[in-house]
């Protein structure tokens, strides 16, 4: 999982100014750190269903995304 996250979902984020980490995988639940404009994005949740979906399409998998937004240190207050 965490090399189809870095290979394929992660070079999509990047092209909005984004990018995903993943931090890990616990049976159905698939925990991602996500940084750059998604901090601060207001429809991260359809990327989420967007990924969830390339994952049920592309392997076969049934899962949940629990997204973590990390904002740059200067932007947190």
């Amino acid at each position: 999982m965490k090399d189809y996250i870095n290979g394929y979902i992660r070079e999509r984020i990047q092209g909005d100014g984004g990018e995903v980490e993943f931090v890990s995988l616990e049976g159905e639940e698939l925990t991602l750190l996500f940084r750059g404009e998604c901090s601060k994005c207001g429809i991260l949740d359809r990327c989420c269903d967007w990924i969830s979906e390339r994952i049920k399409v592309d392997l076969n998998k049934n899962i949940r995304i629990t997204a973590v937004r990390k904002r740059p240190y200067f932007q947190e207050k």
